[in-house]
C-alpha cells in the first residue's frame, strides 16, 4: 500500500486544473516532480489525500520521463517515485508498468511508442528541430504534460505545445494567423504579432501556475571587483588576441577576450576570498575553464573540501564544515539541489536569464532548513559586465553580436 503522499496545499489545487497537454509552471523548487507524478497516479485510478493512499489500477500506464542528462544521471526522479512505489527497476516497482526516465537527448528513441503516459521535464519543445518533430509524434499518441519554471518568452516558442494540442495545424498556419515579418531585415525576424486576444486564451487554457508563497528570503548582493581599465581600453582598441597572437575574428571571441581580462583580474580573487571568510560553506559558479584554474588554485590555498560538477567531473556536494563546490553554469545550472548552505556565490555572469534563474534555485528549496539566502555577484564596472547585468535585469539573454556593433565590431571585421 503506497505511503501517505505529502503534498502541500497549492500542489493539490495545481492537480486538480491539470489536464492532458497542459504545461505545469512553477518556480525553481516549487515540487513540479511530485506534483506531476500525484497527477499520473490520480490519472490511473489512484487515490492521494487520504489516510491509506489507495493505489493504481494495475498495470497503469507505461510511464516516460524525459529530463535533463544530470537529472537522469543523479537519480533525482527515482527519489521522487519512492511515495508512489514506482521505479525504473522491475523488482522496486509495485506496479508490472514499465517505468523509464531519459535525457531529451534520446527523445527519438521513443517516437514509435504508443498509449503511454509521458512527462516533459525542464521544457526543451522550443524551436523545429528534432526534438520538437520526436515530441510532436509522441503527442499525437500518449498522454503527456509538460513541466517549466519559464514556458516561454515568444509566442514561438508557443508552438509546438499549440500544435501538439491541436490549436494550429502546423507553424505555416500559426505564422499565416498571427506572425507579421519584418521587410527590412536580411534575416527572418518578426516584427510584431497579431490577433493576440487569441494567443493569451490558448496559453490559459494549457497554463496551469503553482501559486505557492516561499517562507525564504534571498539576498542579492553585487560585489564590484576592479579590472585594468587600461588593458581593457587597448583590448578594444586593437583587437588583437594576446594568446593566439592574431586579430580576434569575431563578436563571440571579443567578448570572450573582454571577459578574461576582467574576470582574471586578482581583485575578483580577493573578494572571493572575503566571502569565503564570511560562508563557510558555498557554491560557487563559473563559466570558463580558465576560472575553474583560479578557483581550484584559491580553494586549496584556503585548506577548503572543494568538489566539482562539469563537463568532465561529476562530483556530489561536499560534506563538513568548510567547503566549497565548484559548478560550471550549463553542466550544472539545473537538475540538483543542496540544502546543506545558504550561499551561492556568482564569480562570473551568465549570458542566459534562465540559466542563472536556475542556478540561484539550487539552493532555494522547499525544504531548505534556512531562511535567508544569500548570493553574491562579483562583476565589475566593465562595458561588458554592465551589459550583461543590463541583460540579466531586463530578464533576456545577452547578445555578443549587440554588444560588439556598438564598438563598430561587425561583418567588415569577420563577424
Amino acid at each position: 500500500m503506497p505511503a501517505v503522499l505529502p503534498l502541500y496545499d497549492y500542489q493539490m489545487e495545481a492537480i486538480k486544473k491539470m489536464k492532458n497537454g497542459c504545461i505545469l509552471r512553477g518556480g525553481v523548487g516549487s515540487g513540479k516532480s511530485r506534483t506531476a507524478l500525484a497527477y499520473y497516479y490520480i490519472q490511473q485510478d489512484g487515490v492521494i489525500g487520504t489516510e491509506n493512499c489507495v493505489p493504481m489500477g494495475d498495470p497503469p500506464k507505461d510511464l516516460y520521463i524525459i529530463t535533463t542528462a544530470r537529472k537522469r544521471d543523479t537519480l533525482e526522479w527515482e527519489g521522487e517515485m519512492v511515495p508512489f512505489l514506482l521505479s525504473t527497476k522491475k523488482e522496486n516497482n509495485l506496479y508490472s508498468n514499465k517505468v523509464v526516465v531519459d535525457s531529451w537527448n534520446n527523445i527519438q528513441k521513443y517516437s514509435d511508442v504508443k498509449d503511454s503516459f509521458f512527462i516533459f521535464d525542464e521544457q526543451r519543445v522550443v524551436g523545429y528541430g528534432s526534438w520538437v518533430k520526436a515530441f510532436l509524434s509522441i503527442a499525437k499518441k500518449n498522454e503527456w504534460i509538460l513541466l517549466s519554471a519559464t514556458p516561454g518568452d515568444t509566442w514561438h516558442d508557443y508552438i509546438p505545445v499549440f500544435i501538439a494540442n491541436g490549436f494550429y495545424k502546423n507553424k505555416t498556419e500559426f505564422e499565416r494567423e498571427h506572425a507579421v515579418y519584418s521587410r527590412l531585415s536580411k534575416f527572418p525576424k518578426v516584427e510584431r504579432y497579431i490577433n493576440t486576444g487569441k494567443l493569451i486564451r490558448l496559453r490559459n487554457s494549457i497554463l496551469v501556475d503553482m501559486e505557492f508563497e516561499r517562507n525564504t528570503v534571498p539576498h542579492h548582493e553585487d560585489v564590484v571587483c576592479d579590472y585594468d581599465i587600461l588593458g581593457y581600453k587597448e583590448l578594444i582598441r586593437k583587437r588583437w588576441n594576446l594568446e593566439k597572437g592574431k586579430p580576434i575574428e569575431n563578436a563571440s571571441e571579443f567578448c570572450f577576450c573582454l571577459r578574461k581580462l576582467v574576470n582574471t583580474d586578482t581583485s575578483r580573487q580577493i573578494k572571493l576570498m572575503g566571502i569565503l571568510e564570511r560562508h563557510n560553506k558555498a557554491i560557487i559558479f563559473y563559466n570558463f575553464d580558465y576560472e575553474l584554474e583560479i578557483l581550484r588554485k584559491l580553494c586549496a590555498d584556503s585548506g577548503l573540501t572543494v568538489a566539482e560538477w562539469n563537463g568532465h567531473v561529476h562530483q556530489p556536494v561536499p560534506s563538513g564544515h568548510y567547503w566549497a563546490y565548484l559548478v560550471q553554469y550549463t553542466a550544472g545550472a539545473e537538475g540538483w539541489n543542496c540544502i546543506t548552505t545558504d550561499t551561492i556565490i556568482f564569480y562570473s555572469q551568465n549570458y542566459s536569464y534562465k540559466i542563472t534563474t536556475q542556478a540561484a534555485g539550487r539552493i532555494d528549496r522547499l525544504n531548505t532548513p534556512y531562511t535567508d539566502l544569500y548570493y553574491y555577484h562579483l562583476k565589475s564596472k566593465s562595458s561588458i559586465d554592465l551589459a550583461i547585468s543590463r541583460s540579466l535585469a531586463a530578464k533576456k539573454d545577452f547578445n555578443s553580436g549587440g554588444f560588439a556593433g556598438k564598438y563598430n565590431f561587425n561583418q567588415s571585421k569577420g563577424e
